[in-house]
């Protein structure tokens, strides 16, 4: 497998690094524990600077998803299906399922995050219906 640059800012690259080891971990906010996805300098609800990084669970519920039939760039040949995804912990999350999926998916049919190895080089969450 290729490898790539890490290329993470300051606030997501702790993410990166949890993506690459199975447990996807954000940040919860010190102050009211909302969790930030995606990652970022203040808490989007009560805009306190504190934080920790939390691991999730990793499950939640399809809300939407789209099919591209054309290829847009290498990695993602088409038909590539993408889905967003409420997780039980709040945030919503845009992610990849896998071809085999595809005929599964409805409005809240229940997901969990997996790991898969992204082309070039690096590991990102994807989402299997459950």
């Amino acid at each position: 497998m290729p490898t790539q640059a890490r290329l993470y800012s300051f606030y997501d690259g702790p993410m990166w690094q949890s993506i690459a080891k199975d447990a996807m971990q954000l940040q919860r906010c010190s102050d009211c524990a909302a969790l930030r996805y995606p990652p970022g300098p203040a808490c989007p609800k009560c805009l306190s600077t504190g934080y920790a990084w939390t691991p999730i669970e990793g499950k939640g519920k399809i809300l939407s998803w789209t099919t591209f039939h054309r290829q847009y760039l290498p990695a993602y040949p088409a038909p590539h299906t993408v889905v967003a995804v409420q997780l039980s912990e709040g945030p919503i999350m845009i992610g990849h399922v896998a071809a085999k999926e595809v005929g599964k998916l409805k409005v809240d049919a229940p997901v969990r995050m997996i790991y898969v190895d992204h082309a070039d080089g690096y590991r990102i969450p994807s989402f299997e219906i459950t």
